[in-house]
């Protein structure tokens, strides 16, 4: 059949070199923020549409626990591509949110007495 695209490649076959092998961030992911700091997907309704890769991948960090100084910051830098500067002022956005209140509450709520939210 000469009009169908092969399929991915079997056992002993070369893959082909146009597929992806994973999910990947396109370049410039991370830059999702409008002029007023909002991630775009905060924009107008409020968060209600949901998280984007990124801001779950974040909270996901944000769960974990760090052994030594300096290790959160390798691993944003090395699995987000982000500066630590880039990536909390990203998580600071993140904590107002209502979508990211939605999933993960006790997370959220934590980070936000951390960071010295009355309430």
């Amino acid at each position: 059949m000469s009009g169908q695209r092969p399929g991915p490649a079997g056992p002993g076959e070369a893959p082909d070199p146009h597929e992806h092998a994973g999910p990947e961030e396109p370049p410039g992911a991370a830059e999702h923020l409008a002029a007023d700091g909002r991630p775009d997907e905060e924009q107008g309704a409020g968060g209600a549409e949901g998280l984007d890769e990124l801001d779950r991948q974040i909270l996901a960090l944000e769960n974990l626990q760090w052994k030594y100084q300096g290790a959160k910051e390798m691993e944003i830098r090395r699995r987000l591509n982000l500066s630590p500067t880039r990536y909390y002022q990203r998580l600071n956005v993140l904590l107002d949110s209502r979508a990211a209140l939605a999933h993960d509450p006790m997370l959220v709520a934590r980070l936000r007495r951390q960071r010295g939210d009355a309430g």
